[in-house]
């Protein structure tokens, strides 16, 4: 009986395992679109706190985007006196033609306070596309040309991404960025064979307005620590669809332990 269990173990996970390859292999990864004349007005939204030293090079990386429509940058600090707010001004002074606000956000709206820069940032908004990122990632020139393409379709609602942990210096950070830039991606590929995705990754995140706005805004989330899986999970409820960039974002940080 034990061989049988265990045989039926192995079968198992030598299952899984080659699901998830072929999921993974059958994903365009990494593709560019060709046709690229869509270009709508963004909004992209930076909620930011604290600094290293990838923070600057991480936040530069936006200010180069390649992308011939508008673009209106709104970075949320929760304190004037944030180490982050002088990278910031620096950034925006090297670049006085990208249009970039700093906005300091004093309010506290709920336990969540990334959610909280997040709906007073929003106040500011003035395109119909919404793009939200986490301080630590580094796009390449033309992601948000790239990824901005699956909004052709109307029914796309919220565009998402994976990312890689680019800088993995020490033990810890290469055991994480093994699960999360192999083991994780597969999951999600998985998991797409089963189902239409109806959650998002938080790294990047583009969406439409509308459709942030028919679920209630970013406010809804104000008191939800998993805000990037609640917003695509509310997203998909309200009938639009949640795609996958092709694309991959860099996440940099300093070293850390366990």
């Amino acid at each position: 009986m034990v061989p049988i269990i265990f045989g039926t173990l192995a079968f198992l996970s030598v299952a899984i395992n080659l699901w998830q390859f072929i999921a993974a292999r059958c994903f365009p990864l990494h593709r560019r679109t060709v046709k690229t004349d869509f270009t709508p007005n963004l909004s992209v939204l930076k909620p930011l706190k604290g600094a290293d030293a990838e923070t600057e090079g991480c936040l530069a990386t936006w200010f180069i985007q390649d992308y011939p429509g508008p673009l209106q940058f709104l970075f949320a600090v929760g304190d004037e006196n944030d180490p982050v707010v002088p990278i910031v001004r620096k950034l925006m002074a090297l670049h006085p033609k990208v249009d970039a606000e700093l906005v300091v956000c004093t309010e506290k709206l709920g336990i969540n306070s990334k959610v909280s820069k997040l709906v007073q940032a929003s106040r500011k908004l003035r395109h119909d596309y919404v793009v939200v990122s986490d301080a630590d990632v580094a796009a390449p020139p033309d992601f948000l040309l790239q990824t901005v393409q699956a909004h052709r379709d109307p029914k796309v609602g919220l565009v998402n991404c994976f990312y890689i942990l680019a800088n993995p210096s020490t033990l810890a950070m290469r055991w994480e960025a093994i699960a999360v830039n192999a083991d994780f991606w597969s999951q999600v590929l998985q998991s797409r064979t089963l189902k239409p995705l109806d959650f998002a990754l938080g790294a990047v995140m583009t969406l439409r307005r509308d459709a942030l706005e028919k679920i209630g805004g970013f406010t809804v989330f104000k008191d939800h620590l998993a805000d990037d899986y609640q917003l695509g999970h509310r997203i998909k409820k309200a009938g639009y669809q949640i795609e996958l960039s092709k694309l991959v974002v860099e996440c940099r940080e300093n070293p850390k332990g366990w």
